[in-house]
């Protein structure tokens, strides 16, 4: 099928069944009492989305998954050990997730797996990724498209893998701070990254893996429809942390390590925000920004939550829009 039908097809079918998911899960969730809690630090606005349940990442993650197998059984998809490596550390991730959002709900507060456990989840993960990525025979490679620059790194890279996993995942998980936000900016980057690895041909199983991600994007999509001002469900651990991962083994497997930063500027953005008011407090002990993540800072000077997102959405898609020129036509 030519990338048009791919990713019409699959987009269809992903924001169908998401939706279907969603009316049947978000009352489940509420039954269960899988409540967010909000943190004393937001603004008074966010204080009516407490109780609000969280978990939805399922909402986008058993369709995509579920639609695939379906057609890995109907032979319309294979697995290749490319195809097993997304697979594996989009379900990891979102385990960790899942286990993340369950203690902080049965716990009743925001305490769920500790730094310590879940860099030693994600270091598992990150293993068994290596292992196949080199049994599907990848050379653990630096490779750098600009400058045409490739050095073969032998066992750091599976350092690098990690590095690379812990560092999307986590940007992500600190964008998802307000209605939407997360959700259409993930919608944005997996769907160009889509397009990309259609186009990545020397990577075994490329079709099938860009299949996986316009599946993922539709479901997404479909998610968003309960996710956006005034979102009735959030994604949670369960659906940041894997989206993240998603992100960053594309960008692996198909070699564009870097262009991530420009596909995912918002993330990277955010992202920078939490680590410069770390540190800048250390050494100050003043505030470089009113509150972080970035969003925060903005909600702080009066903005309206709706108009953040656009204003974030906006910049995200311009940067995937450069990424997928490079990416493609470069």
């Amino acid at each position: 099928m030519s990338l048009i039908t791919n990713a019409v097809f699959a987009l269809m079918i992903g924001f169908l069944l998401s939706i279907c998911f969603g009316i049947i899960l978000i009352p489940f969730l509420k039954k269960l009492k899988a409540g967010q809690h909000v943190s004393v630090y937001l603004r008074e606005s966010h204080k009516k989305k407490e109780g609000t349940p969280t978990m939805g990442g399922l909402i986008f993650i058993l369709p995509a998954i579920i639609s695939f197998l379906v057609l890995y059984g109907l032979d319309k998809v294979t697995i290749t050990y490319n195809t097993l490596i997304v697979l594996v550390t989009f379900l990891g991730y979102a385990l960790i997730g899942l286990i993340d959002d369950l203690l902080i709900i049965f716990r009743g507060n925001n305490d769920g797996l500790t730094e310590s456990q879940k860099l030693i989840s994600q270091t598992l993960i990150a293993t068994i990724f290596f292992y196949l990525f080199i049994k599907a025979g990848n050379e653990p490679l630096l490779w750098i498209h600009a400058f045409n620059y490739k050095q073969n790194i032998g066992w750091f890279y599976g350092i690098f893998i990690l590095f690379l996993l812990v560092a999307s995942s986590n940007a992500v998980n600190l964008t998802d701070g307000l209605d939407g936000l997360a959700g259409g900016l993930s919608f944005i980057a997996i769907s160009v990254f889509g397009i990309i690895t259609y186009y990545t041909t020397w990577l075994d199983g490329y079709n099938d893996i860009a299949l996986f991600l316009f599946l993922l994007a539709g479901s997404i999509l479909g998610f968003l429809s309960f996710n956006v001002s005034p979102a009735k469900v959030f994604m949670g651990d369960t659906g940041s942390l894997c989206l993240g991962a998603i992100l960053g083994t594309i960008a692996i497997l198909t070699r564009h390590e870097l262009l991530l930063a420009i596909i995912g500027i918002v993330f990277v953005i955010e992202t920078l925000s939490c680590i410069l008011q770390r540190y800048y407090y250390k050494l100050t002990k003043k505030r470089l920004f009113l509150m972080a993540p970035l969003h925060h800072r903005f909600e702080k000077k009066g903005w309206l939550e709706q108009d953040i997102v656009r204003l974030f959405w906006i910049i995200g898609f311009i940067g995937a829009m450069l990424g997928l020129l490079y990416g493609v036509w470069l």
